[in-house]
């Protein structure tokens, strides 16, 4: 059950971005925070394409996979990779839903604390809200993809699996573009997200198998 987990949250992964970063004063903080939060509130639904990027130091290029990604407000997630191989995770409520080409298999996220609390972080990073996390410290940057996030753990168990996580936003909508996780080892996970449709209608059936 946990390589299930794990497997899935390990295998984010991208290319470092080359770019002059500007470290963010405190109001433009707390700008970025506000448009985060406005945007956060007015989105109920997120439908995007993204393309994974696995970085791993024995491999002299990153494993490359395809999928899709739908969020349905509040808390819906369902991540589906199509290339090059299928495999589908769904975050509903307290429940985690993998079918792994064609073997489906349901996980009770409340019996395992780092199980929701890695959820949570997954779900909250579609959303942009993660600003209020206690378990992490902050840096807030603009480049020039993007405004960027980097939150840095302090959870110690979080830490053997993510030891931080950087997040880059769309400057003029505050949407999330980019996911970077970086484990202890320095191998990494980036994902990007491409043609996102906002606010359109999602089935339920969507988020069930």
């Amino acid at each position: 059950m946990y390589r299930v987990f794990f497997f899935f949250v390990l295998s984010f992964n991208v290319f470092p971005i080359i770019a002059q970063e500007q470290l963010m004063n405190g109001a433009e903080i707390a700008t970025f925070k506000k448009q985060v939060a406005n945007a956060s509130s007015t989105t109920t639904t997120i439908k995007s394409d993204f393309i994974q990027y696995k970085h791993l130091d024995f491999l002299d290029n990153a494993i490359t996979t395809y999928g899709q990604l739908w969020y349905k407000s509040p808390n819906l997630v369902k991540w589906e990779y199509t290339k090059p191989y299928q495999y589908s995770v769904i975050f509903k409520g307290n429940q985690m839903l993998v079918n792994d080409g064609g073997n489906k298999s349901s996980i009770d996220m409340e019996r395992s604390k780092l199980f929701k609390k890695l959820s949570n972080l997954i779900v909250n990073s579609v959303q942009g809200t993660l600003f209020d996390e206690n378990d992490f410290e902050t840096s807030f940057f603009i480049t020039e993809k993007g405004n960027k996030v980097i939150f840095v753990s302090k959870d110690e168990k979080l830490k053997k699996y993510i030891t931080s996580f950087e997040l880059v936003f769309n400057k003029k909508d505050a949407t999330v573009i980019q996911i970077k996780m970086i484990e202890p080892s320095g191998d990494y996970t980036q994902i990007v997200f491409t043609h996102k449709e906002i606010n359109t209608s999602l089935p339920s059936a969507l988020f069930s198998f």
